[in-house]
């Protein structure tokens, strides 16, 4: 989870957030989305004369997408490279969900274990009642697309023959996959987070519902469509009655800044209508309500 500061590398291929000075892997896979974009087209994403007219165009322009060759590029390798060059560094694909996208897919190529999945089920763990079945909702509008990489992960942990997972099948994926650097550091803190799973188990439908990230399914196409049909699971199965005070202490907002919540909770039954449920998929901070309302 490391953060970096420092601005390196050549200015094509250099990503947002390197020159906000706040970066991890995720620029990585930004540098893999610009040499595809080269390779599919033969021009670069993002030009300018200069080092910082090529600095301002990552930060503000987008990739064109319209002009030849592009119109007779496949969709699959578009959405490739669109999935890879979004600005958002939350909302990039991993290494291992780009080697299982449609355009790369090959069902017989070994796919590394994602430590993303470790992150996201260590904060499923530590979820509410209320988000984690919101999250649950959002598994069961999962496109065939999602559910392939989620089912290659969940095979990598090696579930028992009953298809359930337990903190030792964590473990065990851990110390085949991990870097010595990692066996040295972090692997001890990610299976303490993990603790929980010692005395219970889970399925492949918990599984998806504790690895995915709301911020990585909102850079699909349809990601419209995909959350009206997981509200929908909401409603019938995890919707109840919360009040903004409650919604404001799940979040963790502080009483002074919580008005803007009344504005996710239907008046007529007290329930998160669907501006509410999507965003409250994703938390809020205090910086992103303010900028709501200026």
């Amino acid at each position: 989870d490391e953060r970096l500061n420092d601005i390196v590398g050549s200015a094509y291929y250099v990503a947002p957030e390197v020159l906000h000075r706040s970066y991890s892997t995720e620029a990585d896979i930004w540098s893999i989305g610009v040499i595809a974009y080269i390779l599919l087209c033969g021009s670069r994403p993002f030009w300018a004369r200069t080092e910082s007219g090529i600095f301002r165009s990552v930060l503000r322009a987008d990739p064109n997408f319209d002009d030849s060759p592009w119109p007779d590029v496949s969709w699959e390798a578009k959405d490739f490279v669109k999935r890879l060059l979004n600005k958002d560094y939350r909302k990039r694909m991993t290494a291992a969900q780009a080697l299982t996208h449609p355009w790369l897919r090959d069902e017989q190529r070994q796919i590394p274990l994602d430590m993303m999945i470790f992150k996201l089920i260590k904060s499923y763990l530590r979820a509410t009642p209320l988000k984690r079945a919101a999250l649950k909702a959002l598994s069961k509008g999962l496109t065939e697309d999602e559910l392939f990489y989620l089912r290659f992960q969940f095979n990598l942990l090696q579930p028992n023959k009953d298809g359930h997972i337990f903190l030792e099948n964590f473990r065990m994926a851990l110390m085949q996959n991990a870097t010595e650097a990692m066996r040295e550091s972090r692997v001890p803190d990610i299976l303490n987070a993990l603790e929980p799973l010692s005395y219970r188990w889970m399925d492949f439908e918990e599984f998806c519902a504790a690895a995915i990230s709301p911020y990585h399914l909102e850079a699909l196409e349809g990601w419209e469509q995909l959350a009206s049909r997981a509200f929908e699971h909401f409603e019938r199965e995890g919707n109840r009655v919360i009040s903004v005070e409650e919604l404001a202490q799940e979040l963790n907002i502080p009483t002074t800044t919580y008005s803007f919540l009344k504005d996710w909770i239907r008046p007529e039954d007290g329930k998160l209508n669907i501006l509410g449920y999507t965003r409250y998929l994703h938390g809020v901070t205090i910086r992103s309500s303010n900028t709501r309302h200026r």
